[in-house]
Formats: structure tokens, C-alpha cells, sequence
């Protein structure tokens, strides 16, 4: 299959652009530098020149696949109303191109706010809808498509997808414990995350191009919830750090930007997609690369 992929030189979609042509699909991925041109190319990978805000780019790749794997995202944390902005008028982008063809269109969520107080589910709906919600409801949009004819399944990563040279949330943590002298949690540190390995993130990505079915809610989850505080202490162990309680009150502060999201309680299970898909993930777990040095000492 002729598969278009945005945001094939990144963290995910490195992963899942190798894990394609190691299935026998065949690739193109947008790229917006020099370096990721020469990346992608190397991998004998065909390059479209642009970027989340070139439309016609985004159209014109769509158009000429079979299959659209959209990975890209700004994660612009001073601007997420421009990041926002941005995927909705992606999104929107190419299921206009793809509308009436059948074509799988499947694109990158999360789990972040399904639910509170349990873990959530594949079964529960995105509550982001509109252009001023996270991701700029993306996830809600590209599902509209399925009644115009486009295949779309969503892809709900985990907080963390983790593995050696992860520069994502795990790594900005683990940053600031480096800063402040101290790997620090939130509170009483029992709010969970889900968390998966790269590689089996990445397979998830081709299992549910080959396997789901249109409106399918995949989720890229290995580890139901690690405890905040499991995760500062396996940081402060490998930083050879102290590990302390944050008060609520003093985690902007202390935190930062990432202290929202360290915050959160973001567990999830990924149940149904296992059965659905025959996925199993086999990568290490987070708090394993986590002392395996993952992210530095």
C-alpha cells in the first residue's frame, strides 16, 4: 500500500515509518527540513517538501496515497491555541481529500481527558470537540469523515511513548529534576499514567491500518498507570536525586509548563484493542528505560 505519512521524521513516526516498510508498504513522508529530507531519504523513503501549515502540501500527499497516517503535530506548549488551530485545519485538509474514496485516514490522539476516576477506554468518546479544545477537536472531526466515506480510525497514544532518545514529556520530568536538584511528583503522587514503548506504539500504528475497522478507537497503551511518584523515584535513583512531594500549589512553579500534565491522572486500558487487533506489546516497561538510562544520568 501507498501510505502518505505526516510527521515521518519524528518521534513516532520514524517508529512507525520503519514498521511499515518492513511490512511491505511503501511510504511517503512529509518533511519540512533539510535534515528530515535527507532522514527520510535514506530509508528510501519518497519526500513531499511542507508542513502542518502548508495545505495544499498535506492535499496533495493525501490525494496521491492509498492510506494516510497523520503524525504530526506542533506540541507548541506557548502558542496551543496555534497548535490547535493548525490540526483542526489539517485535519479538515485531508478528510476533504479523502471524503467518498474509502481510504484509511488514521490519525494521532490520546488519552488524556476521557475520564476521571477510572481508567479509560476505547469505548469512551473524545470529550474535545470544536476548534478551541485540545488538539482542536481533531479527533471528533476526522470521525465525522466516516459518513462521508473516509475510513478514519483514531490513534490514542499514550502520555508517555517512551524509549531511548524520547525528547517528550518523561524527558522535560526528568529535565527539571536535573534543574532543581530534586525528582519531584505532585501532591501525594498517586495520580497514574499509561505509558508504551516506541516500538510497540509503532506497530499498533500498522496492526490498525491493516485491521481496524472505520471509526475505530485504537489505544497505544502498555502500561495501564504508573503512580507519579513511581516515576520520580525511578528519575531521582537514576539521577542519583532526591525524590519529594510537590504541594499542588507550588507545581506551576516548580514544574513549569509539564506540570499540568504530570498533574493529570491519564490511565487508560488498551484491552479491546489487543483483542481487536492481535496486539500484544513486548517492550520494555517505562520505569525499566527509565533505570536502563533512557533518559540520562
Amino acid at each position: 500500500m501507498q501510505v502518505f505519512v505526516t510527521g515521518a521524521s519524528g518521534w513516532i513516526g520514524s517508529a512507525t515509518v520503519d514498521e511499515l516498510l518492513a511490512t511491505g508498504h511503501e511510504v511517503t513522508g512529509l518533511a519540512r527540513s533539510d535534515a528530515s529530507v535527507a532522514a527520510l531519504a535514506a530509508k528510501g523513503v519518497k519526500v513531499l517538501r511542507g508542513d502542518l501549515d502548508d495545505l495544499a502540501s498535506l492535499q496533495a500527499g493525501a490525494q496521491a496515497a492509498e492510506a494516510v497516517i497523520h503524525l504530526a503535530n506542533k506540541h507548541d506548549w506557548s502558542n496551543p491555541a496555534a497548535s490547535n488551530a493548525a490540526e483542526r485545519a489539517a485535519v479538515q485538509a485531508i478528510g476533504d481529500v479523502l471524503a467518498g474514496s474509502g481510504r484509511p485516514f488514521l490519525l494521532a490522539s490520546g488519552v488524556a481527558g476521557l475520564t476521571a476516576g477510572r481508567p479509560g477506554t476505547e469505548d469512551d468518546p473524545s470529550p474535545f470537540t470544536g476548534p478551541d479544545s485540545p488538539r482542536g477537536g481533531s479527533e471528533n472531526l476526522a470521525l465525522e469523515f466516516v459518513g462521508r466515506g473516509v475510513h478514519t480510525v483514531s490513534l490514542r497514544f499514550s502520555p508517555t511513548v517512551h524509549g531511548a532518545g524520547d525528547r517528550g514529556f518523561i524527558a522535560a520530568i526528568a529535565a527539571v529534576a536535573r534543574e532543581k536538584g530534586v525528582s519531584g511528583y505532585p501532591g501525594d503522587g498517586r495520580n497514574r499514567w499509561a505509558a508504551v514503548h516506541l516500538s510497540d506504539a509503532a506497530r499498533m500504528v500498522v496492526l490498525g491500518l491493516a485491521k481496524a475497522p472505520s471509526g475505530a478507537r485504537l489505544h497505544a497503551v502498555a502500561e495501564e498507570g504508573i503512580s507519579s511518584r513511581d516515576i520520580a523515584e525511578a528519575i531521582g535513583r537514576q539521577l542519583g536525586l532526591p525524590v519529594a512531594s510537590v504541594a499542588p500549589d507550588d507545581v506551576p512553579a516548580h514544574f513549569g509548563w509539564i506540570g499540568t500534565f504530570f498533574s493529570m491522572d491519564l490511565a487508560a486500558s488498551s484491552a479491546a484493542t489487543r483483542q481487536l487487533l492481535g496486539w500484544e506489546p513486548a517492550g520494555p516497561a517505562l520505569l525499566a528505560d527509565i533505570s536502563a538510562g533512557a533518559y540520562g544520568r
